[in-house]
Parts: structure tokens; sequence; C-alpha cells
């Protein structure tokens, strides 16, 4: 049995490659894998390339700089890591690969559940409400900051109150904002501010730093204590995209210690603007309300001399008439408006009524079968005038029209051979003679060449 080699579907390897990938990414939803990174790869693209494997396997993956540029850690060989990853072909090697959209280490999902649990719980207590937060002193005089003493946090803090309100006086709670005192030592030094009541607002603040370091600001003893406070606390922990259980507590957060130091402070430039501003404009309404007054007692002097009480009467009733001609004419505008409007709809109405999209598309149809029988009937037309004059020409060189005329065609009996010429026979010869009509079987008696001989 023989096959067809035009009848086989011969795949080529980049299209076998393709359709896998195909297959593969819609067989997969995007999915989470734990294993350890190896064979760690750092382009100057900015791109990470590595395996990630177990103790039985292993395979190939791809991190992509927009998605690497928002790990909050710096991976490295030996690292055991969770991912979510979508499953993919890498069609020029054939390999089977993950692309990686997040990762992290294996550890931090717990922390995340843990973080994701204690932040519904106090949300349902109603300590996210933004009813219960507290509004910031416009003025503060005193600005309590809750942070490292060693920290940049506190430097950013002082130099941007001594820029914008060199006015307020700055007291320092001193505490550590990481590892295993930090929490203990931030609620002492909440606490403390809290008894002395000697500050009008608090800066809650620590500069940028990993997700572990950040966490004892995700304590819950801490938050309830923001939460309990009387004096208005600010939160001011880490970078703009980091986000603590404090951040959500605070009765404001601020994206760096810096922010939070202007969103307590205002800025004496601006006040100082302001104020002579104000000035300005008070020395200016004073002088246009006193010459307003002097103008107005002025008027109401010649009004209270010439204005009689019918003359009064006779005003009022005026105005009256005004504004009932004003009343009726807003009435008649405001119908001819509604009225436009309702015409408006309604000509929207019938234009999308499907009646007439039915109309319409009818007709069209209707065109168009006019259109295709007559071009169907012009061109059987000209295909019939084709036909005609080609069957005239036929006929025209046809050799039956020749034999028609009285001719006719003498061939030898013998071999078939057309005569066209005298000589070409001899005295007894046998001939077939073809008329338009039959044929004849003829002898010859006597030959008459074009020279006259027999």
């Amino acid at each position: 049995m023989s096959i067809d080699t035009d009848q086989r579907d011969v795949y080529s390897v980049s299209r076998l490659n393709s359709e896998l990938r195909y297959v593969l990414e819609g067989s997969f939803p995007l999915i989470w894998i734990e294993g350890e990174i190896s064979n760690l790869s750092t382009p100057r693209s900015g791109h990470l390339y590595f395996s990630l494997k177990d103790g039985h396997a292993q395979i190939r993956c791809a991190l992509f700089r927009n998605r690497r540029n928002l790990l909050r850690f710096q991976p490295r060989d030996g690292d055991q890591v969770l991912a979510r990853v979508r499953v993919t072909l890498y069609e020029p090697r054939g390999d089977c690969q993950l692309i990686v959209e997040h990762m992290e280490p294996a550890g931090a999902g717990s922390q995340r559940a843990a973080f994701e649990r204690l932040k519904a719980l106090l949300q349902s207590e109603g300590l996210f409400d933004s009813a219960r937060k507290k509004p910031l002193p416009a003025f503060p005089t005193r600005i309590g900051v809750i942070t490292s003493p060693s920290g940049a946090a506190l430097r950013d803090i002082l130099h941007v109150l001594r820029r914008r309100f060199p006015a307020a006086e700055v007291v320092l709670y001193p505490s550590a904002v990481q590892g295993e005192e930090a929490i203990s030592q931030l609620r002492r030094a909440l606490a403390t501010a809290e008894a002395r009541h000697e500050v009008d607002v608090i800066i809650l603040a620590r500069g940028g730093g990993a997700e572990e370091d950040l966490a004892v600001f995700n304590d819950e003893g801490l938050a309830r204590d923001i939460a309990a406070a009387r004096i208005p606390i600010v939160s001011a922990v880490g970078h703009e995209t980091d986000f603590t259980i404090a951040d959500f507590v605070a009765d404001r957060r601020a994206p760096t210690p810096s922010a939070a130091a202007e969103l307590v402070s205002p800025d004496r430039t601006a006040l100082a603007n302001q104020c002579r501003h104000y000035e300005q404009r008070l020395t200016l309404l004073s002088r246009r309300r006193l010459g307003d007054a002097r103008l107005a007692l002025r008027q109401l002097e010649r009004r209270l001399q010439r204005v009689h009480p019918h003359a009064r009467l006779n005003q009022q009733q005026q105005r009256l008439d005004e504004l009932e001609q004003r009343l009726n004419r807003s009435i008649r505008q405001i119908l001819a408006t509604l009225q436009e409007r309702l015409h408006h709809r309604i000509q929207r109405l019938i234009a999308l009524h499907p009646g007439r999209r039915i109309a319409f598309f009818r007709s069209a149809l209707d065109n168009l079968e006019r259109r295709l029988t007559s071009a169907m009937v012009h061109r059987l037309e000209s295909w019939q005038s084709q036909l005609n004059a080609l069957a005239r020409q036929l006929h025209a060189v046809s050799p039956l029209a020749t034999l028609e005329r009285g001719y006719s065609i003498v061939l030898r009996a013998d071999d078939g051979s057309l005569v066209t010429d005298a000589a070409q026979v001899a005295k007894g010869d046998d001939l077939d003679v073809r008329m338009a009509r039959g044929r004849l079987a003829a002898r010859v008696t006597g030959v008459d060449s074009e020279d006259g001989d027999s």
C-alpha cells in the first residue's frame, strides 16, 4: 500500500514547538510552586534565569526585569522560594520553562497569612474606620517622634521640620525599630508619650527595609495601643510601597518619614505669604466696605427724601409683574426644552425600532437580488453572443462548407492519401471521392496533366 506524500500533514519543528507552547499555556493556570534556586544567571538585561529543583527533579525558570524590580529580596543560589508562575515552552530550544510572576522566600507565605488574618480581625473590630480617627492639629507646638535615635528617619524628620516650621518643638521618644526588643520598646515609648501628654501629634517612623525588618509594626498589641491613643498618630514606616498594620490603625499614614514631617507641620513660608495675602485682602475689603456703606447712606438719604408710599407701592407692583413675566417665560422655556427632549427621544426610538432595520435590510436584499439577476442575464447573453460568433467563424473555415459549394475531396483508394495533382495518379488507379453528402468509388480512365499530356 503506497502513501500519497501530498496528503500527509508534515510538521516543521517550529510549528510543533509553537503548538506545544499553546497546549501548555492553555492547560495550566497561574500556579504556586516551591523549590530551591540553582544555576542562577543575571545577564545585563536585568532578567533572571535559574532552575527550581527539589530532591528528584528540576525545571528552568525566567524572571523578567519588570517583575524582578518588585521583589522584596535578592534571590541567590540555594534559596528556598515560593513562586507564582505560568507554564510555557521556550520555542527556540523546545524547553519547558516557568515564567515567574511573583516570588518570595518560602517562609514569607505564613507571615503574609498571619498579616492578613490580623488585618481582617482588626478591621472587623472597626479599628481601621475613618470615623474613629482623630484629625491632625493645624499648628502643633510640640511634635513627638517615636523612632531610633541613630536612624536616618529621625534626621529626615528634623531636617524637614527645621525647614518648614522651626517654631515647633520636637520631643524624641527613643526606641528600637527592629529586632526582638523593638515591640516592647515601641509600646513603652507610646505609653510614655500618652502619660506625659506633652505633644500635640506623634510620628511613628522607620526607614525602609526588608519585609521581615518591618514585621515589628505588624504586632497586635502595638496596633491596639495606637488605636487607643488620645494623641493623633502618623505612621511613616518603610517606603511608599510598604504597608504595615500600624499604617492601617494610625490616624494618618505617610509614605516616608519626610512626608510625615510635612504632613504634621505647616510651611512657614506659605504661612507668611498667606498672612500677607490676608492682610492685603482685609485692607482692600475694609476700604471697599466703607466706600459702599457711604454710597448706600447717600442713596438712602435721597430715597427717603423723594420716595412716597404710593410710589413705593407702584414700584413693588411693577416688580411683581416683572417676576410674573419671568416665571411664565421660564415655565415656557422649560416646557419647550422638555418637549424637544421628548421629541428627540421619540425620534431615536423610531430610528432604533427593529421594523425599520428589517425593512432596510429587506430593501437591500431585494436590490442585491435584482442586481444578481441582471448580472446573470447580461453574462449569459454575452456568452451566447460569443458562442454564435465562434460558430460562424468555425463554419466559415470548415471543409464541409467548401463541399457544400460543389467541391469534393479525392483520395487514393490504396493508401488514402490526398490527391491534389493529376500527376499523382495513373490510368487504372482506384480513387475514393468524398462529397458533401456521400462518397464515390472511381477508376482513372485517363490523366490530363497541366501540359496537356494524357
